[in-house]
């Protein structure tokens, strides 16, 4: 009986550590600046060339810049805020989220 107990909690914690693994890790900016589908593509590129960077969404109407990190993958918010800001923006907000880029998405509809 005791050994059934802990094979149902080592279960439990197995499972609960493959859904926090799971949750999508996703930063999210509002950047001043952007005003044209060039602007969205050059922020764009240099973000997709971090090698951490998975998803990258630009939307210009709600200034927002959000980076789906490669699952297992993290990046310092300063290394994200620097890409924007090389590229002539500025970064007005920066938070990490756990929503999914394909979920910003939506709720932007």
């Amino acid at each position: 009986m005791k050994s059934i107990v802990i094979a149902i909690a080592l279960s439990l914690l197995s499972l609960s550590a493959s859904a926090q693994t799971s949750a999508a890790s996703t930063i999210k900016a509002e950047v001043n600046g952007m005003v044209c589908a060039f602007c969205a593509q050059g922020i764009e590129k240099k973000i997709k060339a971090m090698p951490q960077a998975g998803d990258v969404y630009v939307n210009l109407d709600k200034r927002l810049v959000a980076v789906e990190m490669k699952p297992g993958q993290t990046v310092a918010h300063d290394k994200i805020k620097a890409a924007i800001e090389d590229s002539g923006y500025d970064v007005v907000k920066i938070e990490t989220v756990s929503a999914s880029v394909k979920d910003l998405k939506a709720q932007l509809k």
